[in-house]
């Protein structure tokens, strides 16, 4: 089983970890859920019920300035959780690869810059 540090360690991408209000959905942005950590390039969606790799999603992703991010993202990878353990479990959720930004790109650039300071 691999360790999130180590897979972390891998990555050339800089995730920050940050708890933001995320809603996403497959043709309009209809579940709520949140996110683990962020990057430029993608996200990590707690979730218990995660999509399945491959699938494209509509993200309205909240940012703590009352920003809305409007994004389209593919799932990357998933891992299922049973919903009782979704809060003990280790990395419930999916990864999703962010595709296009259709609305709320420079503010979502400069959150970014902002957790890198």
């Amino acid at each position: 089983m691999c360790q999130w540090g180590a897979m972390s360690e891998k990555r050339d991408i800089k995730r920050k970890r940050k708890r933001l209000k995320i809603r996403f959905g497959i043709d309009y942005p209809k579940r709520i859920a949140f996110t683990e950590d962020i990057s430029d390039m993608g996200l990590f969606i707690i979730t218990g019920q995660p999509e399945k790799p491959g699938t494209l999603l509509v993200l309205e992703i909240s940012l703590p300035d009352e920003k809305c991010v409007i994004a389209r993202g593919r799932v990357h990878w998933a891992k299922k959780v049973p919903p009782q353990l979704i809060r003990v479990a280790s990395k419930g959720g999916m990864g999703v690869r962010l595709l296009k930004i259709e609305s709320g790109e420079d503010d979502y650039k400069q959150f970014l810059a902002a957790l890198h300071r």
